[in-house]
């Protein structure tokens, strides 16, 4: 069982940054990737970033290429999304999600651990 908390959503305004992390906890593998997502009221959830947990591959929306930077820290358990040029689009619940097998994927049903979010708004 993998354990997941999300921090650092907050209100920010348009152009602005957040920082998003993610702590882990429970059994983790070297083969586990970690994904963020969101969902917007109304929408369905939508694929943002990706990690592999020990190696270097990420993987991007391309609506957030180039502005979202995902990270993570082995020694801290944690993975992060560091994101700058905030759009009032990009309001949503934010969550981290473990996928137990190796390979970096978009779709939500590819992953088998969730979070249970942290809430961003960003005003225009």
């Amino acid at each position: 069982q993998v354990q997941l908390v999300e921090s650092g959503g907050g209100l920010v305004q348009a152009g602005g940054s957040l920082r998003l992390s993610c702590a882990a906890s429970g059994r983790i593998l070297v083969s586990y990737s970690v994904g963020w997502f969101r969902q917007a009221p109304g929408k369905e959830r939508e694929f943002v970033a990706a990690i592999s947990w020990t190696a270097a591959p990420t993987f991007y929306a391309d609506s957030v290429k180039g502005r979202f930077t995902i990270s993570r820290d082995n020694a801290k358990n944690t993975v992060y999304l560091q994101m700058n040029s905030l759009k009032p689009e990009d309001t949503a619940l934010y969550y981290c999600a473990v996928r137990s097998t190796y390979g970096l994927r978009s779709g939500a049903s590819e992953y088998d651990y969730w979070g249970q979010g942290t809430q961003v708004t960003v005003s225009s």
